[in-house]
């Protein structure tokens, strides 16, 4: 590079980047690093940018690669990085403008080595690459073994130690981005690291240390949120034009962050990318991420992660147990504060879900929030803009709703917030409504969409596990949720009736003809009957658990009475109907004594009186269970044994991810090497990763990501979700010996006035 450099184009005529992967070894007290180090060009800030600087620099690269060996040039050039570091808080506080930029620039030249290092060569190979120096071909000194370590030591020394200032600022995300670069070794390999050399410098010896301090700083990154210094606030001063382009941060957003890419698109429509308002906290994001999921060591386990699930907030004073390493204090309120407005990226949703599922301290905090709209309508926005979102985004935006309402005094708690104007709801003026009934409404648009487009069954079950764990705590439910309600509940019949008829003309059919295969409709049933159970066993627990507080919804089911006619005597729902029954034909009676044409208002009215004059003990409580895949409504492993306190019944299969490396089950859009194609089709790397299809090793939840233009997965795994039974759901006490009739309730001949004018 060296002081001439102002283009890419003029990479590889260069000089001094000749002189580096030449043949000819370079002492680290020469003084051509100086000259190779005072380089200035823009850095690369699109996917186009980048493939021209790796299409410049590529022959450099590869004559290194065959000459380092003999030369260690590398190895110098990394000890030449490590001894400017040692000066560098120093510089930072004496404002050393050059100083700074040179070990900035060495920093950026050794992360587009390493970069291409990874995708050229194994571990094992690139270690070698370290320990090379000026000796005879092919030999190398026992005591620099340690260089790649101690690299990694001073990459998080820089991260956690140096001050955050303009000056420092681009090195800062240089060295974040040089450690993601470092973990990307996971792509390029078919099965899971376990004993990959720099996960093991990372997880022991000199590294540990820094473990809580890092994690507490790349967190803190994430919650301030500093942009790049503003236009003018250049990194050094500006120079004679023989010194080159000025190089400052106006030229683009982080050096080493070049693009940063969640999968967007995959089983959805193509969006552009924003521009990232903070490169430092988004990388340290990443970063954060990609150490949280790294595996357990053979004899420890992921330090990272224990401190990500152990840390506790600033206003805590309780003393860590001795049992707990790693952990450190952090400021709830502005990690809070920071999650809730940051919900628009994957990764943050990510970070969300991790900390959810695995920090017991920062989940009991955010559920006692009493501003939980704050981070619950970011939340079903997402999900209501499921079209424009990518798949990853949308399952774990709905897991993070399974995580939330398991808990009763969340449910409660929503139905207590009234919101006000909610301008991105576009299919209804809502003017007024509460948090339970708005998240009520997305889940269910979630449902119908997903049922005429994506079609995937195990996204129906996870939004209605949700609804499922709301239920029994509905309150004051708005008439449009209701009415929402009954409407999914009728388009589910329909179907099930279309795909009843189909079954039965293809019966007729093939007795005509013995040739023709028969479709496989009972599977469509049974899929369909068990998505038609949970909402029964939803709108179930709603009427035994808080019938009082809903006339919205028994008025939707008078209105729409007759869709439960087909359902009495099937055997599939007869247990579960006798509620929705009892529920209907009281009220009828009641509205057929009040006379034939009865006002909105009128009915509300009887249906209140009702509600009183109802004797509580004639509904029956019903255990409540999730279908799941198996067809049977309680999962393997986890049948409910009678006991006094709430019952669960566990999901595990139903969390399922379109990408993930552990297992592969795509089920919004395409496989995982289809997903990589437009990837591959322009940077080719060397092989993709296959992905084995049954591993035993429990779902994991992927995304895949670049940064430096080198693709990396994040790995997490899913958590149990329990459906939440009222604490006297298995009392026998509660259990009324109802008899079942198997002859049909009639219905009284009444009429109800649509409360949604316009609507069916």
């Amino acid at each position: 590079m060296g002081s001439n450099s102002s283009r890419i184009g003029d990479l590889p005529k260069n000089e001094y980047l000749k002189k580096l992967s030449g043949t000819e070894s370079v002492s680290e007290n020469d003084p051509f690093w100086n000259q190779l180090l005072s380089f200035s060009f823009p850095a690369p800030t699109s996917s186009t940018e980048l493939k021209l600087l790796e299409e410049a620099t590529i022959s450099v690269c590869r004559s290194l690669v065959e000459n380092n060996p003999r030369t260690g040039n590398f190895g110098a050039l990394i000890k030449v990085f490590l001894s400017r570091t040692k000066e560098l808080k120093l510089s930072a506080e004496c404002q050393n403008h050059i100083f700074i930029w040179q070990t900035h620039n060495a920093l950026f030249i050794i992360c587009c080595l390493l970069k291409v290092f990874i995708c050229e060569m194994s571990e094992e190979e690139l270690q070698l690459h370290f320990t090379y120096e000026d000796k005879s071909p092919g030999s190398y000194s026992s005591d620099s073994e340690d260089l790649l370590e101690e690299l990694l030591c001073c990459l998080m020394q820089l991260i956690t130690d140096i001050p955050l200032l303009d000056i420092t600022y681009e090195i800062s995300v240089e060295a974040v981005s040089t450690m993601v670069v470092f973990l990307s070794c996971q792509l390029f390999h078919k099965e899971v690291l376990r004993q990959s050399i720099s996960h093991k410098y990372l997880m022991q010896g000199r590294c540990l240390p820094y473990t809580s301090k890092l994690v507490k700083t790349l967190l803190y990154n994430f919650i301030r949120q500093e942009k790049p210094p503003p236009p003018g606030a250049h990194v050094f001063p500006q120079q004679s034009e023989a010194g080159g382009l000025l190089y400052g941060l106006a030229s683009g957003v982080a050096t080493g962050l070049w693009t940063v890419f969640t999968l967007g698109g995959v089983g959805s429509k193509a969006a552009a990318t924003p521009e990232l308002s903070s490169p430092l906290a988004n990388q340290s994001l990443l970063l954060l991420l990609v150490l949280a999921n790294l595996t357990d060591a053979a004899d420890a386990p992921n330090p990272y992660k224990q401190a990500i699930m152990s840390f506790k907030n600033t206003q805590d004073s309780s003393p860590f147990p001795s049992s707990v390493p790693h952990a450190f204090q952090i400021n709830f309120n502005s990690l809070y504060t920071a999650l809730c407005e940051q919900q628009t990226s994957d990764q943050a949703t990510l970070l969300l879900y991790t900390l959810l599922h695995q920090n017991s301290n920062v989940r009991t905090y955010m559920l006692a929030r009493t501003d939980m709209e704050n981070l619950v309508l970011p939340i079903l926005e997402i999900l209501y803009h499921v079209e424009e979102r990518n798949s990853h985004h949308v399952y774990m935006a709905l897991i993070i709703l399974l995580i939330l309402t398991e808990d009763d005094g969340f449910n409660r708690s929503i139905h207590e917030v009234i919101l006000k104007n909610i301008t991105w709801y576009s299919e209804r003026v809502l003017t007024e409504i509460s948090l339970g009934s708005l998240l009520i409404l997305v889940v269910i648009r979630t449902i119908q969409y997903n049922m005429t487009r994506t079609r995937d069954k195990y996204l129906h079950t996870n939004c209605l596990a949700a609804l499922a764990n709301m239920s029994a705590q509905f309150r004051s439910l708005h008439q449009y949720a209701a009415q929402r309600i009954i409407s999914l509940f009728s388009l589910l019949s329909k179907k099930h009736n279309k795909v009843l008829e189909q079954a039965t003309q293809s019966l007729r059919g093939s007795l005509s003809s013995n040739d023709t295969p028969l479709p496989d409709y009972a599977q469509d049933l049974n899929v369909i009957e068990e998505v038609i159970r949970m909402m029964l066993e939803i709108i179930n627990s709603c009427l035994t658990n808080s019938l009082h507080h809903n006339p919205n919804l028994v008025y939707a089911l008078l209105y729409k009475r007759d869709l439960f006619e087909q359902f009495r005597t099937h055997p599939s729902f007869q247990d579960i109907m006798q509620n929705i029954d009892l529920v209907i034909t009281f009220f009828s009676s009641r509205l057929l004594q009040a006379g034939a044409e009865l006002s909105v208002e009128r009915v509300l009215e009887i249906i209140k009186q009702g509600v009183v004059a109802l004797p509580k003990d004639r509904l029956k409580v019903l255990l409540f269970c999730p279908p799941n895949p198996s067809g049977s409504h309680c999962f393997p492993g986890n049948s409910p044994k009678p006991h006094s306190g709430p019952s669960h019944c566990f999901a595990q299969t139903h969390l399922v991810v379109p990408l993930c490396r552990l297992q592969c089950r795509v089920r919004l859009g395409k496989t995982p090497q289809t997903c990589l194609s437009s990837f591959v089709s322009h940077h080719k790397p060397p092989h993709i990763p296959h992905f084995p299809k049954n591993l035993n090793t429990g779902w994991s939840l992927g995304i895949l990501c670049f940064s430096a233009s080198v693709p990396f997965f994040l790995f997490f795994p899913l958590p149990q979700i329990s459906f939440r039974q009222p604490s006297h759901a298995l009392n026998p006490a509660h259990r009324l010996q109802t008899t079942t009739s198997s002859k049909p309730f009639l219905m009284p001949p009444f009429k109800i006035i649509s409360p949604f004018p316009g609507l069916p």
